[in-house]
């Protein structure tokens, strides 16, 4: 099973960089990972209703475009299922054991996600109660998948 994340924002600063590269890194002996990012619309200067549903419209349709018919689709929303490390591996398990090719984690923007993308999710899991700007919360799925791989392995884990 490969796993893309795809991320409506680019990873800008250099040390979200590093972490995530460093998570990737990690996670590679476990699956093959990829990071898709930078699909973001500008948005005017204090946008309006109607400017924001367009800009989560266009941002919408470069992640569908990324997504082949039949791929399995989990967005990264506040409203979605919180699990425990422990909850995710086995959720990360059961992707694993289900035959899929390749499972797209999708990080929204500042404004969310276009209803067609949220259409297209068999699964919301959410990584927190609380905000976190799109490159921290990159971060911190990066870091869940490589612990939740550490569970299914019953590697120790300390990091």
């Amino acid at each position: 099973m490969k796993i893309r994340i795809i991320s409506v924002g680019k990873i800008r600063e250099t040390f979200y960089q590093a972490g995530i590269l460093e998570y990737i890194k990690r996670i590679t002996p476990y699956s093959p990972i990829e990071l898709v990012s930078g699909l973001e619309e500008k948005a005017r200067y204090r946008p309006q209703e109607q400017d924001i549903r367009l800009v989560k419209y266009r941002e919408g349709q470069r992640i569908l475009n990324l997504i082949p018919s039949g791929e399995y689709v989990v967005l990264c929303d506040m409203a979605g299922q919180a699990d425990s490390s422990k909850e995710l591996a086995e959720r990360v398990q059961s992707w694993q054991l289900s035959g899929r090719s390749r499972i797209n984690l999708v990080v929204g923007g500042a404004y969310g996600l276009d209803d067609k993308v949220k259409d297209s999710a068999q699964e919301v899991i959410s990584l927190s109660r609380l905000t976190f700007p799109h490159q921290m919360a990159v971060l911190i799925l990066v870091e869940q998948l490589y612990r939740a791989f550490k569970i299914i392995r019953g590697e120790p884990y300390h990091h």
